[in-house]
């Protein structure tokens, strides 16, 4: 068969096209191979693994878990539900976070700014646990006392872990440390709730309590041998300098480097790109799956243990997707899917205590919410300016705490006026202004180096 002058040349430059082609995309998959292990394989990743694990262990030992010591020691419910508001605290962090950004601390301050806060916050919950361990629920004003002494040491814990974090690791890698400090916190929510209930059955609270102190030990070794972040910390010659400099200065940076307008829109975007998740944070959940006929064991195996776990893995996909897909898609991919896991409830509706499909609603919604965790504190820590670490980050996370508040303050009302499937549809529909305002900020912020807005408005 004759050919056509120079067709064979053609088909031949085609097929080298295709196989450089594939050459490039399989150099390009190996790259982002090599780059996702060796955020994974930092030191840095492992550390906050450990940094992780101390920021969850006072969480549940001053709420959840606390609640089951109070109700067997006799404390009428009242008391019992003023005593858990000390988990307030966390929400309100970052009142306190400028002190803890700029003050230098007597004597612990020679292993630096954030190893020092870092090492008195642990301290504090060690201490604070074992406190509780030496009174009894009875002597109410001197426990609540100790519940809030835990509760604040626990969420400036929070403040240091955060701004050390940020500011060990470049962008890049935050979605790997994210990841493990996920690992390490939803280890020591296994601990702190389903293990601490367990040895509850056969040794007495004090006793839990003070075994729960004892693994801050871990943590604090950790701290010892890590090393400081290397950033360049300016200190103001006056109180009044030091004043202006700790807790205007953060606000007043974010809105110079975002402008007025944007600015307002991230704070905005921040409240909101959480709420279908915060949403179900409340009372809401235990209320629901009992009255879907599952016992409390079921509830606590599968969602207090597995569904951790799954979360875990869900943590660790969101490093990825950081990696792979870039901070701002991660975000949105993570919003929507955290978003739809709210209908996954509307399959446990009339389940009359069908544990398999307990199990599949559990991993779906777990699964979806440990990747927008991990997604989420990488877009924050991308906002962030490295030298007011601590006071920025800690108003970031305040933010995406308070709709789980309010929603949760308002969640049985809803549900009592028009039961708990349109609540699910609208916990999920919630999420729309987000997705909204995510498109509109899209082109407007810069996240890459020194994030800030493309063209700031005055």
């Amino acid at each position: 068969m004759s050919q056509t002058p120079g067709s064979a040349p053609h088909r031949h430059d085609t097929d080298n096209s295709k196989d450089q082609g594939a050459a490039r995309a399989g150099e390009e998959k190996a790259r982002s191979g090599t780059r996702i292990r060796d955020a994974f394989l930092q030191p840095s990743a492992w550390t906050m693994f450990f940094f992780g694990f101390a920021s969850g262990l006072p969480f549940l030992l001053v709420a959840g878990t606390l609640a089951y010591w109070l109700k067997e020691g006799g404390i009428v419910l009242k008391d019992i539900t003023m005593i858990a508001s000390a988990g307030l605290a966390y929400s309100f962090k970052f009142l306190w976070a400028p002190l803890v950004d700029r003050l230098r601390l007597p004597i612990l301050g020679r292993l630096g700014q954030r190893r020092s806060w870092l090492l008195l916050a642990q301290v504090a919950v060690m201490i604070g646990l074992a406190a509780m361990a030496s009174v009894t629920p009875e002597q109410l004003p001197l426990f609540v006392g100790l519940t809030l002494l835990v509760a604040f040491a626990g969420a400036t814990l929070d403040i240091v872990v955060d701004a050390y974090r940020i500011e060990i690791a470049p962008v890049e890698a935050q979605g790997a440390l994210v990841a493990t400090y996920s690992l390490g916190y939803r280890i020591a929510l296994i601990i702190t709730g389903a293990v601490a209930l367990v040895l509850a059955d056969h040794f007495i609270w004090p006793n839990v309590y003070r075994l729960m102190a004892l693994f801050m030990l871990i943590p604090i070794a950790t701290n010892l041998l890590a090393r400081e972040p290397e950033v360049i910390r300016l200190h103001a010659k006056s109180w009044v300098a030091g004043m202006r400099e700790g807790v205007v200065e953060p606000f007043a940076d974010f809105f110079r480097r975002f402008g007025g307008r944007v600015g307002l829109v991230i704070l905005l975007f921040i409240l909101l790109f959480k709420i279908s998740d915060q949403a179900l944070v409340g009372g809401i959940m235990g209320p629901f799956y009992l009255d879907q006929g599952f016992t409390k064991t079921q509830i606590a195996t599968i969602s207090k243990i597995y569904g951790i776990w799954v979360g875990i893995g869900g943590a660790f996909l969101g490093g990825v997707a950081v990696v792979r897909l870039g901070v701002e898609r991660a975000l949105l991919l993570s919003i929507v899917l955290g978003a739809l896991s709210n209908l996954l409830y509307l399959g446990l509706i009339g389940a009359n205590g069908n544990v398999g499909m307990l199990t599949l609603v559990i991993s779906g919604e777990n699964l979806a919410q440990g990747l927008l965790g991990t997604t989420a504190v990488a877009y924050l820590s991308a906002l962030v300016n490295q030298r007011y670490t601590a006071t920025q980050y800690a108003l970031f996370s305040s933010l995406i705490t308070l709709p789980g508040k309010v929603l949760g303050f308002y969640s049985g009302r809803i549900v009592e006026a028009v039961g708990y499937a349109p609540y699910f549809w609208i916990t999920t529909l919630a999420i729309v202004p987000a997705v909204a305002l995510y498109f509109w900020l899209r082109p407007r912020v810069r996240l890459d180096g020194e994030a800030g807005a493309v063209e700031r408005d005055n």
